[in-house]
């Protein structure tokens, strides 16, 4: 057990001090909320021209139907001109309007010397359809007729309330619960993949250098697994620890800067009992077991894959089924967030290649209780079997050269004593 502690402290300390760990583990928090608030502020920035658009109406009914906004201005003119197809023109693009719509819907046309943006259609369908909606509704002569169209376009503002086992109402909010489930599915995701990865390449390149041959003669090959395993496991975990940290301070000053506006203060105040509602630290613990559970069952995958081969080149053969194992895991939870009680959702979540992924994106949505556990159970027994399984491979494998080993080989190495 000493002899695993120091190859833990050694592949530990060997990687979070690192230059690459170190940046990457205080940048990464940022450029994550730079990927995510940057475009939606973008998205609000309106360019300073706005454009001009020509309407021409013979029926004169529809042009004054249309209201400027901020990208698009709208300016009567009675006829067709020659020089709206020249490049000097003022007029962005043209709006023809020749019959009444209602009876002639065909009767509408788009020029412009560019394409069409679609703002501007969208624009100019929802207004004229408006507008033929009321025409048609005139047709038949129905008394009151503008008080009813107002009481029947009021829009619903329905709230959703999620009760608690004691009788407690708190705010709930589907989208978050499937955003929140989303970003733990993919934090797995991500680091199952390159910190298993990660154990592979470790265990490769001792292979390739010949440092294996001095470690092994000191060093039973199962405690050097379990080492390299827990120690680069451990770096993930501090990794996440790190990032936990950040984002609450990010969280914080974001709070705030939106304590400032008093729209700001509104929406922050509505995320946050939305969060409340979403029992976080039932996510988070259950994030803890599925990321530990997920990343030693494939950890301990890449780590006898990596005894096995003898180079880069070869780890494809082997890498595919992984690689695709785990991309079927992520579609699936993509797939069964719409549908997190499905067949889906519930077998994906007990298979335990697949459950550390999927069971993430249930669990915003209040999965029974022995649903979860029972998926823990089976990913940790399905971790501690690979784990042996890994060992059995590992202990041939890592002094095997030359040759490369087919399924069959090393199905054989497992049953060696």
């Amino acid at each position: 057990m000493n002899k695993t502690w120091i190859i833990i402290q050694r592949e530990f300390i060997n990687r979070v001090s690192k230059k690459s760990f170190i940046l990457l583990t205080i940048l990464m928090p940022f450029i994550f909320a730079a990927l995510i608030f940057v475009p939606l502020w973008l998205s609000t920035v309106k360019g300073g021209d706005q454009k001009q658009v020509a309407i021409i109406d013979a029926t004169m009914k529809y042009l004054p139907q249309f209201k400027d906004d901020e990208s698009w201005h709208f300016v009567g003119v009675p006829q067709m001109e020659a020089s709206f197809r020249s490049d000097s023109t003022q007029f962005d693009a043209v709006v023809e309007i020749k019959a009444d719509l209602a009876e002639h819907p065909e009767a509408v046309t788009i020029y412009s010397r560019k394409e069409v943006p679609n703002s501007l259609s969208r624009l100019v369908s929802e207004t004229l359809d408006e507008q033929v909606r009321q025409d048609k509704l005139l047709h038949y002569d129905i008394p009151q007729l503008p008080s009813i169209m107002q009481d029947v376009n009021r829009k619903l503002n329905i709230r959703t309330v999620k009760w608690g086992e004691d009788g407690s109402e708190s705010e709930s909010n589907a989208g978050a619960a499937m955003a929140a489930g989303m970003v733990l599915t993919f934090l797995i995701y991500m680091f199952v993949m390159s910190y298993g990865g990660m154990v592979m390449q470790s265990v490769m390149e001792e292979k390739t250098n010949r440092i294996v041959e001095v470690i092994v003669s000191s060093v039973k090959p199962f405690q050097l697994m379990i080492g390299k395993i827990i120690g680069i496991g451990l770096v993930g975990v501090a990794q996440l620890a790190i990032w936990a940290v950040l984002i609450i301070v990010l969280l914080a000053v974001a709070g705030g800067i939106s304590g400032s506006s008093p729209e700001l203060m509104g929406g922050a105040s509505g995320l946050l009992a939305t969060l409340q509602g979403l029992n976080l630290a039932k996510m988070g613990g259950f994030f803890v077991l599925n990321f530990i559970g997920g990343y030693l069952v494939y950890a301990s995958i890449f780590a006898a894959i990596g005894a096995a081969i003898n180079g880069q080149e070869d780890s494809q053969q082997f890498m595919m089924p992984i690689v695709l194992l785990l991309i079927f895991a992520l579609y699936a939870g993509i797939y069964s967030s719409d549908n997190p009680d499905g067949p889906l959702a519930i077998w994906c979540s007990m298979i335990p290649f697949t459950s550390p992924i999927v069971m993430m994106v249930r669990l915003p949505f209040d999965v029974p209780v022995w649903e979860t556990m029972l998926s823990v159970v089976i990913l940790y027994v399905a971790a501690f079997g690979m784990i042996w399984i890994a060992g059995k491979i590992y202990r041939v494998g890592i002094l095997m050269y030359g040759k490369k080993p087919s399924f069959k080989e090393m199905i054989r190495w497992i049953t060696y004593k």
